[in-house]
């Protein structure tokens, strides 16, 4: 399905059924989030219900509700630090209800020291939350404060555990949502290049390139999107007993969109490239008849070797790695031929009309440019070397994790022996 989905013409219209569409909604981080808040605050609330006191203990659904985040690892480290506010809170509040009513000025004290509190606890965005706590419990009378405090306590620990074991239960991977989104900014590079192409055999006016110029730029918002679903598949990838390899994952589609990125700027170059062409030939076309048609073919090969090298970094099955893997190959090695050509009939070109030639130089430099980044060789290459950045930093970071992990395999660690001494240095020792 990839690689038919490869050479599709990125048109709309394609007449999906409503079953297959629903069946996709699974896919989308907006509708998982909102099923998995939903159930998880209503099982928080039940919980709260049989081991609380309170009649209505809502703290526990607002808790779970505010916990349960997409992935597992933010899941957890907003549990941690929501729980701390929470705590941190009715404390503060238990110490003034002891001493103080309700005023004006017991409020703001409590505020102000709520507040410090929660920079000092250091529970980030969970800060105001510190406040809320200690005004709702200090919001009661004096004989009902206790209960009431460890009754929040302990309705939060609920929302919090929860949130958090319903995460951990089948937690979500949201890898192929990111692939689909590098899959997507690929086609539509491809649909830029390809209307580039088109326009390169007939006369092209400057507003015309102008805002295909301005196309290439606006690439930059895609790019944007690619990174926050990366960084959320990313973090669904941390932590999950679901993955075997996350680094690997994380590591090939992150370097994935890093050479995406790079490709996006040169195309951007070689719109501005063609602008300026533009202008200083608005009376005529940009190019010959005959190297308009081989620039138009060559855009076209690269532009079919960016999707394909978006489906070999987005498929996950070692056979259809393969098939895309010869795809891209045979997508790179059309175009290097088809750019020797274009590259013999510009020198000729310019030979007969040396006009802006340093533009036409330009141009194939572009597209040389292109061609490297998405070489085979080159992305292998790319890819040892950040898994060996990745691998070599996460054991400086964590050692004692990494030999535990060492350990769990089997893999035992190598011991240094100390060199013999000789007789004689042992002599001048001692």
């Amino acid at each position: 399905m990839r690689l038919r989905a490869a050479d599709s013409d990125d048109k709309g219209g394609s007449g999906r059924g409503a079953l297959t569409v629903l069946w996709d909604l699974r896919k989308d981080v907006t509708v998982t989030q909102t099923l998995r808040s939903t159930v998880a605050s209503t099982l928080a609330y039940l919980v709260a219900l049989w081991l609380s006191s309170e009649p209505a203990p809502l703290t526990a659904p607002l808790t779970a509700l505010l916990v349960v985040q997409v992935t597992l690892y933010s899941t957890l480290t907003t549990s941690v630090r929501r729980v701390n506010a929470v705590v941190a809170g009715v404390l503060i509040a238990i110490g003034f209800s002891a001493l103080v009513g309700l005023s004006w000025w017991s409020l703001a004290l409590i505020i102000l020291a709520s507040l410090l509190a929660g920079r000092l606890v250091r529970v980030d965005e969970f800060v105001p939350e510190v406040a809320i706590s200690a005004m709702l419990v200090l919001g009661v009378t004096h004989a009902a404060a206790a209960n009431t405090a460890w009754d929040r306590v302990l309705e939060t620990l609920i929302g919090a555990v929860v949130g958090l074991l319903f995460n951990v239960f089948a937690p979500p991977v949201w890898v192929g949502a990111a692939g689909e989104s590098i899959e997507g900014l690929a086609r539509q590079m491809r649909r830029l290049m390809r209307a580039v192409g088109d326009e390169l055999t007939t006369p092209t006016s400057v507003e015309l390139a102008a805002a295909r110029l301005r196309e290439a730029r606006r690439l930059d918002h895609g790019i944007a999107d690619v990174d926050a679903a990366l960084r959320q598949a990313e973090d669904s990838l941390r932590l999950n007993p679901r993955v075997k390899e996350g680094l690997l994952h994380r590591v090939v589609l992150r370097t994935g969109l890093d050479t995406l990125e790079i490709c996006a700027v040169v195309l951007r170059v070689l719109t501005r490239t063609i602008t300026d062409l533009a202008k200083e030939r608005q009376d005529e076309g940009l190019f010959a008849p005959e190297v308009g048609t081989a620039l138009e073919e060559l855009l076209s090969q690269v532009a079919d070797a960016l999707v394909s090298f978006a489906v070999l970094v987005t498929t996950q099955a070692s056979e259809a790695a393969e098939a895309a893997e010869e795809r891209l190959a045979g997508d790179l090695s059309a175009a290097a031929a088809t750019r020797d050509r274009v590259a013999n009939l510009l020198l000729e070109g310019v030979q007969r009309h040396p006009r802006q030639w340093q533009l036409h130089g330009a141009m194939l430099s572009e597209i040389d440019r292109l061609l490297d980044e998405l070489d085979i060789d080159h992305r292998s290459r790319r890819l040892l070397e950040e898994l060996d950045k990745s691998t070599r930093e996460q054991r400086e970071k964590h050692p004692q994790l990494t030999a535990f992990a060492a350990w769990l395999r089997g893999v035992k660690r190598p011991r240094v022996k100390r060199p013999a001494l000789r007789g004689r240095d042992r002599r001048d020792r001692s």
